[in-house]
């Protein structure tokens, strides 16, 4: 199992970025995905998740309304797009699949992520 996330950078608050998350090594399509961020000094926390057909999506309060997670099962390729940043969701962000019956993530293995900074 392999993720590769990218898109990252500098934004200014009130910006926006598309991150992207490669995956490989398991049935992308079948699987619920999911998008996480990790701030300096602060727990991994989760902030999104969606099913094989973006059918039905799940958001943190802190992210919801301002992000959009989607997918694209043909290339194996998680998106979410994000506008209206602020400071705090400065942080690296990853993605995994999530497990439904454990209620976290589903995989061990974690991809590099990809930094995050807003600031003017």
């Amino acid at each position: 199992v392999e993720f590769v996330e990218s898109g990252g950078g500098l934004v200014q608050p009130g910006g926006s970025l598309r991150l992207s998350c490669a995956a490989s090594g398991f049935a992308f399509h079948l699987n619920i995905m999911s998008w996480y961020r990790q701030a300096p000094g602060k727990e991994r926390e989760f902030i999104a998740r969606t099913n094989s057909r973006t059918t039905m999506t799940t958001y943190a309060d802190s992210v919801r309304g301002r992000f959009t997670i989607s997918r694209d099962n043909a290339k194996s390729t998680l998106y979410l797009d994000m506008t209206a940043v602020r400071p705090e969701d400065t942080a690296v962000y990853y993605c995994n699949a999530w497990a439904p019956t454990r209620l976290t993530y589903k995989y061990d293995s974690w991809g590099q992520g990809t930094q995050v900074t807003v600031s003017s």
